[in-house]
C-alpha cells in the first residue's frame, strides 16, 4: 500500500475483521484507506452520509483502493443514539432514491420475508437445535408471513450498532461500515435502533423524528425481522460454542415473543 502514497506517508492497519482498512498519515494530511470497498461508497460520500471520498485507485493486481477524508471524532454511546439526528439521518438514507438505484445495480437482490423465513428454517433444521423457544418463534414467523409485505423497499444498513455512528468534532454525524447493506424493509433498521437503544415509552417520539407515525403494521414488521435476527444470532453463536452470546440472543428472543403476544401483533 505504501507505494500508492509515496515515501512521506505511514500506513498502519485500522483493525476490523477483514483486515482491508488502513490509517494513512503524513505531516500534512490524514486518510482512511480501504481495499476493495463497494462502489456504493461514492454515492454515500456525495450525500454526506460517510466522510468525503478523496480518490479511488486501481492496483496492478486488480484491487481497488479508496481514500476517505479522516475526521477526528467519536463513536456514539448508547445514550447518544437517542438523539434526533440519528433518526433524521436514517430517514434520509431510507428515502434516498439515488442510494436505492445504486445498491440495486450492485446487489440486484432484495431481502424478502419469504427468503428470510427460508433461511431461518434451513438454519434450524441443519443444526438440529431443539428448543421450545425456537419452535414457538418459527411458528410465529410462519403465521405472520402474509402480513409482513410492503410496497416499497429501501436501502437498509443492517448493522446499526452504536460504534458505526460517528460524530465528528464539528458536529457532523456519519454512518459508516456499509458492508452488510441490503435492499429491504426499513423496519429492519428501525427495529434494531428502537429495541436496542430507545426506551419503549419514547418510541413514538423517535418515530416522529424519523418522519412516520407508529402503527400496528410497523410494529408487526419490526418485531418479525427482530425475531429473524435473534434466531440467526442464537444459532450461529450456539454452533460456534459462544455460550454467553447465544444466551443473550435467546433472552432477546424470549423478550420479543413476550412483546408480540402481549401486543397482539
Amino acid at each position: 500500500m505504501e507505494h500508492i502514497l509515496g515515501e512521506n506517508w505511514k500506513i498502519v492497519s485500522a483493525g476490523g475483521s477483514t483486515g482491508a482498512a488502513y490509517y494513512a498519515h503524513s505531516e500534512q494530511k490524514q486518510l482512511f484507506l480501504k481495499r476493495n470497498s463497494s462502489p456504493f461508497l461514492a454515492v454515500l460520500s456525495a450525500q454526506g452520509i460517510v466522510p468525503k471520498l478523496v480518490w479511488t485507485k486501481r492496483l496492478e493486481n486488480g484491487d481497488v483502493v479508496t481514500a476517505q477524508q479522516w475526521l477526528d471524532g467519536k463513536a456514539l454511546n448508547n445514550e447518544e443514539m437517542q438523539h434526533p439526528k440519528v433518526a433524521k439521518l436514517l430517514s434520509k438514507i431510507h428515502h434516498s432514491s439515488e442510494l436505492l438505484d445504486m445498491l440495486l445495480r450492485i446487489e440486484k437482490t432484495e431481502v424478502t420475508p419469504e427468503n428470510s423465513l427460508k433461511t431461518v428454517k434451513e438454519l434450524i433444521q441443519n443444526n438440529s437445535i431443539q428448543t421450545l423457544v425456537l419452535y414457538k418463534a418459527y411458528k410465529y414467523l410462519e403465521s405472520r408471513l402474509p402480513y409482513i409485505h410492503i410496497d416499497h423497499q429501501v436501502v437498509c444498513h443492517c448493522d446499526l450498532d452504536h460504534h458505526n455512528w460517528m460524530l465528528s468534532e464539528n458536529g457532523e454525524l456519519y454512518l459508516i461500515d456499509w458492508d452488510n447493506a441490503r435492499v429491504g424493509d426499513p423496519a429492519m433498521d428501525i427495529g434494531r435502533i428502537l429495541q436496542s437503544y430507545i426506551p419503549m415509552e419514547d418510541w413514538n417520539q423517535w418515530l416522529a423524528y424519523y418522519g412516520v407515525e407508529n402503527s400496528t403494521h410497523l410494529m408487526q414488521r419490526m418485531h418479525w425481522y427482530l425475531i429473524i435476527d435473534a434466531i440467526i444470532g442464537y444459532v450461529w453463536n450456539y454452533q460456534h460454542r459462544k455460550e454467553k452470546e447465544a444466551h443473550q440472543h435467546l433472552m432477546e428472543l424470549n423478550q420479543l415473543l413476550y412483546q408480540v403476544n402481549n401486543w397482539n401483533l
